[in-house]
């Protein structure tokens, strides 16, 4: 019984010792499972690093790539416009050499003038020195005297001297124009070669007999009148044979009644309800034949691309004249010589084609609209979108805008040489005898001027001049202005020379 506590104290130290070895060993174990896990979780977590890098690495990669490949791109895009631009400064380069090329011959043309000039007032000034010793040592006159005595000799030598350098230079300048201009057009109107014939549009229909006056009429003028207020026109019914004549300010009104009339007297049916719808199927035919006329002069021309709108106005062209020429076709033949003009003197010949196609539209539609044609025409192509450029030369083909370009110069020469070529145009003998008169009473308004002649169908004024009023020099300065008076004042085709004539005559009777 001694021996129990210790026995006792012995077991439960032993039971501890192996709670504690048990208690050792268990933690260990939780232990290095722990381990275990945390390393597996730790290598995952590695692994799933490891992969996320190298998708950022290959992502990071390919943005890099991408990078390089817009660089290269960026690099190649500056490349061609640097080329472009460097192309384009040495062509400019070029036009710049050569600007600075004509700049010097110009430069030494002038030189070798002012050295005639020089040498020209040298001799003036050596006749003056001469002159001054022979009045001095002959005629005996005081200083004043004799310097004012040479120097209205010097003054009226001067003067003359001047009128002739002047006339000469003119003339070659005139010679050498003229020249190359008649080259010019020659080629330009043969390789053209038009293939129209004047047209003037009548408004006369012929009747089959003298009963159908009565039926046009109707009873107390019924027909005549729902005709003349359904066409918008005037229907004259006089004494002319077997004829009627419509009139009317609009063009293409009138032709959609001489259409109309015409079908109805074929038909026989006169009456208001028939006359209505005669006249709304021929504008429906007048307003296709319009259409189809301004795709025919665009294609004739070479024309493409133009708006619907303005083809409908060019189309309108068909039914209107100008000294008899028929303004559609008077448009293609511009277009063709201004394409010539253009090609021969290095120009744009597509624009100056279609310039001179569309110089003449505001003629379709100035008597509805204020203003000058070639203004109104240029507002209209503006708004359907026709290139600025044309639109200057629509507008400037008369000088009411500046011209911008060479093109806008060769559309007006061409403009003027269809309308001045032989049997472009024609006019009626009281306006051709009033235009002649014009002619005449222009230059006999000026002073010094003993008679005038309008010669050459209008086209040459020869004035006489009396030669104690108009000096050598004063006969230029009147020419001109003669010229520019008729410019400012008369509106004709072509061109008209001014010829001032001064002669002197010495008569004398022998006894």
């Amino acid at each position: 019984m001694g021996n129990s506590p210790i026995l006792i104290i012995s077991i439960i130290l032993g039971d501890i010792i192996l709670l504690a070895v048990a208690f050792f060993f268990i933690s260990r174990y939780y232990a290095n499972r722990f381990l275990k896990d945390q390393q597996s979780r730790a290598d995952t977590v590695l692994l799933t690093a490891n992969e996320k890098a190298r998708e950022i690495e290959l992502e990071a990669k390919d943005k890099a790539l991408k990078v390089l490949q817009e660089a290269d791109n960026e690099v190649n895009r500056r490349r061609a416009e640097t080329s472009r631009e460097e192309d384009r400064l040495q062509k400019r380069r070029a036009e710049l050499d050569a600007r600075v090329e004509r700049l010097e011959l110009r430069e030494q043309t002038l030189n070798k003038r002012q050295s005639a000039l020089d040498k020209r007032l040298n001799d003036i000034e050596k006749m003056y020195e001469q002159h001054v010793e022979e009045l001095q040592r002959i005629g005996q006159m005081s200083v004043e005297e004799a310097r004012s005595l040479l120097l209205a000799e010097a003054e009226k030598e001067a003067r003359n001297d001047m009128a002739r350098i002047i006339r000469q230079i003119e003339a070659e300048a005139r010679s050498e124009g003229e020249k190359r201009a008649r080259e010019l057009i020659t080629e330009s109107i043969q390789r053209v070669a038009s293939d129209h014939v004047v047209s003037v549009t009548t408004s006369v229909v012929t009747l089959p007999n003298e009963e159908m006056k009565g039926r046009i009429v109707g009873r107390n003028g019924r027909n005549i009148r729902a005709f003349e207020q359904a066409a918008g026109v005037d229907v004259i019914v006089d004494d002319t044979p077997e004829a009627v004549t419509i009139s009317c300010f609009d063009p293409i009104r009138r032709e959609v009644a001489r259409r109309s009339l015409a079908r109805l007297i074929i038909d026989g049916r006169i009456h208001p309800a028939h006359i209505e719808k005669i006249l709304a199927e021929e504008q429906k035919e007048v307003d296709k034949t319009i259409i189809e006329a301004a795709e025919e002069a665009a294609y004739d021309a070479g024309v493409a691309g133009l708006h619907p709108e303005v083809l409908k106005v060019l189309g309108r062209l068909k039914y209107r004249t100008s000294y008899g020429q028929n303004q559609l076709a008077h448009a293609v033949e511009v277009a063709k010589l201004s394409a010539v003009l253009a090609a021969e003197l290095g120009a744009d010949p597509e624009s100056s084609r279609m310039g001179g196609l569309l110089h003449d539209l505001g003629k379709a539609m100035d008597h509805n609209t204020d203003g000058t044609h070639a203004m109104i025409g240029a507002e209209f192509a503006k708004r359907y979108g026709v290139p600025a450029r044309v639109v200057n030369m629509i507008a400037s083909h008369h000088h009411e805008v500046e011209q911008e370009t060479i093109e806008a110069v060769i559309v007006e020469s061409a403009d003027a040489i269809s309308g001045a070529r032989p049997g472009a145009r024609r006019e009626d003998l009281e306006q051709y005898i009033k235009r002649l008169r014009a002619l005449e009473d222009i230059a006999n308004s000026f002073k010094g001027v003993n008679q005038s002649y309008a010669i050459q169908a209008g086209r040459e004024v020869r004035i006489i001049v009396r030669p104690e009023d108009v000096d050598d020099l004063a006969s230029t300065r009147l020419a001109r202005d003669i010229a520019k008076k008729i410019e400012e004042t008369m509106q004709y085709p072509g061109q008209i020379k001014v010829t001032v004539i001064r002669e002197t005559r010495a008569v004398e009777f022998a006894r």
